[in-house]
């Protein structure tokens, strides 16, 4: 199956370069008229993440299609991080522990690295699965949700943090025998 990934368009929280999980805001202005200028592959299906900014991001990229919604493929809960950028943070000693963790221990109060993945990898397997007849599925997700798949799936295997992509960025990728090669960045 032809597996394309793209993150999200811009939010205000990704202006100011925040860390926004469960927060459910919409696409900003810029956002939205970042993923209507360009132009993305089409597909059979698309899959989304229930937050607003991966449905109003699916709906420009791909508006004569109908939607399947996975909650499973929701961004990371980053607890007490939750709206806040490092400036804010800089001071803390959770983020700075964090920090020094490379990222792997859990956010406090919130969602930890493995729960997490193996949260993003469950809900991509059921989608894939859920829509096995399909040739193409496009995942209008988060950046985090990519990373997650991609570390698990991705051949050859790179870290968590190598699949980072920007905002209406991502990856067209063929997804077979358990594996994911990826063909071409979508920049």
């Amino acid at each position: 199956m032809r597996v394309i990934f793209i993150r999200h368009g811009k939010t205000s929280g990704n202006l100011e370069k925040r860390y926004i999980g469960k927060t459910d805001g919409p696409l900003c202005h810029e956002g939205e008229n970042e993923i209507a200028s360009r132009e993305y592959p089409d597909a059979d299906i698309v899959v989304s993440s229930p937050m607003k900014r991966c449905i109003q991001t699916a709906e420009l990229i791909y508006p004569n299609k109908k939607m399947k919604i996975y909650d499973g493929l929701r961004e990371c809960d980053f607890g007490d991080f939750e709206g806040k950028n490092y400036i804010e943070l800089s001071e803390n000693p959770d983020y700075q522990n964090w920090i020094d963790s490379g990222g792997t221990l859990p956010f406090p109060n919130g969602e930890a690295h493995e729960d997490f993945a193996y949260r993003c990898v469950s809900a991509f397997e059921k989608a894939v699965y859920d829509n096995r007849n399909s040739e193409s599925a496009a995942f209008i997700v988060h950046g985090g949700t990519i990373m997650a798949v991609l570390e698990k799936y991705a051949e050859p295997k790179r870290s968590f943090y190598d699949y980072q992509v920007k905002n209406g960025c991502g990856y067209i990728t063929e997804f077979e025998n358990g594996k994911i090669r990826i063909a071409k960045e979508i920049l």
